[in-house]
């Protein structure tokens, strides 16, 4: 493919992407997110950016509603907490691995029309944590794109705080005996 071809299609993609999930990102409520640590290091707001898209590029390429999955994917951990510090505080009813989808589902559902698929996708992207099981194909990216996220991003934490600390090159040579032995 022509280089500039490709990265016409590219912004042509990410232009779309945006069309879909403008009013989403312009909301004050879901850029509350910002202030929210997902993973470590990434917030909730950019975590939903992330899994958002990319399940918006696998939707499309699979045929499958990306409109939904992009704008679901975009609230879909809409909790506004810090679920590191807060089941006592808030009072939670619960722990937050099993909870949040339905705060995200209830926060979502105040801002934003929902069609059926997208409360789906919010509501099931913590299977097979939570019950029952994801009624749309949608909802499956969502939760592979989510879990493949939150590696993702305790990945790169743990990479960067082990070569902060200078135990990469220790842990490789760690191995390296070990292997040799």
């Amino acid at each position: 493919m022509n280089t500039s071809l490709s990265v016409k299609t590219d912004l042509n993609k990410q232009l779309d992407f945006y069309s879909i999930v403008s009013d989403i990102m312009k909301n004050e409520t879901v850029k509350e997110m910002k202030n929210y640590k997902q993973h470590y290091n990434t917030s909730t707001y950019e975590h939903c950016f992330y899994v958002s898209y990319i399940s918006y590029k696998i939707c499309k390429k699979l045929h499958l509603d990306y409109v939904s999955a992009a704008r679901a994917g975009m609230v879909h951990d809409l909790f506004l907490y810090d679920w590191r510090n807060s089941r006592k505080n808030l009072n939670l009813n619960g722990f937050h691995a099993f909870i949040h989808p339905r705060i995200a589902l209830e926060n979502a559902s105040k801002l934003f029309i929902l069609n059926e698929k997208e409360k789906d996708i919010i509501a099931k992207h913590m299977w097979p944590i939570t019950l029952p099981l994801p009624k749309y194909a949608e909802s499956f990216v969502i939760t592979f794109v989510d879990k493949l996220s939150a590696i993702e991003e305790s990945f790169r934490y743990y990479n960067d705080f082990l070569t902060k600390q200078k135990l990469y090159k220790y842990a490789y040579v760690f191995l390296s005996l070990l292997i040799l032995i």
